[in-house]
């Protein structure tokens, strides 16, 4: 996996992923209050939530469950000193889907926090990461 993150002015960053896509950053430098982009912690969160919704719709999907939509909510907590590491974080999965079992998006959820994606095991080397979820049954 390659990438490439450079600064454009102020408190402005371009990253690229080395599969071709760009996405804007923003950090609180140089005197630069503004906020253009979500801040590189910021997408730490976010691609944690990421990796997570997509090992639990995969799981559930690859049961045979039919599952129609995942959504994350993510809550975090940041020691104040730095490096200012993730010391708390929350996830809330709302999982819509027909005759969903409490079990199976429940160990879907398990499976994913304690075994497949790989940013929650490694931001639980500092981070008390706790989940929980609801089930929503589609129309």
């Amino acid at each position: 996996m390659k990438g490439k993150v450079g600064w454009v002015e102020g408190g402005r960053f371009l990253a690229e992923s080395g599969s071709g896509h760009a996405v804007p950053m923003h950090a609180k430098i140089l005197g630069d209050d503004g906020s253009t982009a979500p801040s590189p912690m910021e997408y730490v969160l976010l691609g944690t939530g990421g990796c997570s919704c997509v090992d639990v719709v995969h799981i559930l999907k690859k049961g045979r469950h039919d599952v129609r939509d995942c959504v994350v909510l993510l809550d975090a907590d940041r020691a104040p000193e730095d490096p200012k590491v993730f010391t708390r974080i929350h996830m809330h999965f709302v999982v819509t889907g027909k005759n969903l079992k409490p079990e199976a998006v429940g160990r879907a959820v398990e499976l994913s926090a304690e075994k497949y994606c790989s940013a929650s095991v490694m931001l639980a080397k500092t981070a008390k990461m706790t989940h929980d979820f609801e089930i929503k049954e589609a129309e």
